[in-house]
């Protein structure tokens, strides 16, 4: 009799046993062909039916309404964080309901270099490709107001990074890495907008740290007399492109940032200069130059008067 109970008991335990795994490989188990190492880009405002949705179709998980149920169940439909998440290595629906709630994206910040002289249509581009949550119109939207004080550096955003925060951190940085520059602006007797606007300038038309002082202190003489800049690089920000070297027609276009046709600064800055362009308008070199060009060997050839520029013209235009 004790056999016989040992015996049945045996048989129920190894039925029950049976009856639970088959229900959590049936329900709660990857997938046999989960994708491996594919990343899955959760949308903002998705809810939690259609995340299921799209995890299932990824074949992530196996059932949408099982994971649904339980991020309604736990309280974490509403939780959910949005971003790209790694799915490295097969994960059940549990372990899936939890890192869609706590964020764990199984991926590293998202590193991205910004150059000196970028533009916010630029950064624009760089964000939109290396962060598929935001928008390059987001960026220009937020950063054109921002143009000249999102500082050119290396940052690192997390996979739900929004525009809103990537423009932010940018602008933080820009207010810290010049706050030691007061005291020069405050002497310089020009405001900061004009110092950076100018700074923009001088970060699309020189190279070195040397041209840069020269070039700006070129810029502030022409503007102390009241003659036009006439800087090329403002064809590249007017028109949206990479150009500096416009045509006779481009020359006569009407608008505000057109230096050939209007005197003083243009209404803002055409870029976002670094720290050492930035320098050189707060400290420029002063020569009796009034003219320079980028010659075909890549060079800066000066001149005091016109004709003397006109000289430079036919030597190193070639």
């Amino acid at each position: 009799m004790d056999f016989f109970k040992r015996y049945v008991w045996g048989v129920c335990s190894f039925a029950v046993a049976a009856v639970l795994v088959g229900g959590y490989t049936l329900l709660f188990a990857p997938p046999l062909d989960f994708p491996s190492g594919d990343t899955v880009v959760i949308s903002r405002g998705a809810s939690a039916s259609d995340i299921s949705e799209q995890l299932y179709d990824a074949n992530i998980i196996k059932h949408a309404s099982v994971l649904s149920l339980i991020l309604r169940i736990s309280g974490a439909s509403s939780r959910v964080k949005s971003g790209a998440y790694l799915f490295k290595t097969p994960e059940n629906v549990f372990t899936v309901a939890r890192r869609l709630s706590t964020g764990a994206y199984g991926l590293p910040p998202v590193s991205i270099t910004f150059p000196e002289g970028v533009t916010v249509r630029d950064i624009a581009e760089k964000v939109s490709g290396a962060l598929p949550l935001i928008t390059s119109g987001e960026i220009i939207s937020l950063g054109k107001s921002q143009e000249g004080y999102l500082f050119p550096d290396t940052y690192f955003f997390p996979p739900d990074a929004t525009a809103q925060s990537v423009i932010n951190a940018m602008r933080k940085n820009f207010d810290a890495k010049t706050a030691s520059l007061s005291g020069d602006i405050q002497t310089s007797g020009y405001s900061l907008p004009d110092i950076i606007t100018m700074a923009s300038l001088v970060e699309k038309e020189a190279r070195t740290v040397e041209n840069r002082r020269i070039v700006a202190g070129i810029l502030w003489d022409r503007l102390d007399i009241g003659m036009p800049l006439q800087v090329d690089a403002v064809f590249g920000y007017i028109f949206n492109r990479d150009t500096y070297s416009p045509s006779f027609s481009d020359l006569k276009t009407e608008s505000p940032y057109n230096l050939y046709l209007h005197t003083g600064l243009p209404p803002g800055p055409i870029a976002n200069p670094g720290i050492e362009s930035i320098q050189a308008a707060l400290h420029p070199t002063k020569t009796d130059y009034l003219y320079y060009l980028t010659g075909s060997d890549n060079l800066m050839h000066y001149a005091t008067t016109y004709i003397e520029h006109q000289s430079n013209q036919r030597k190193y235009l070639k």
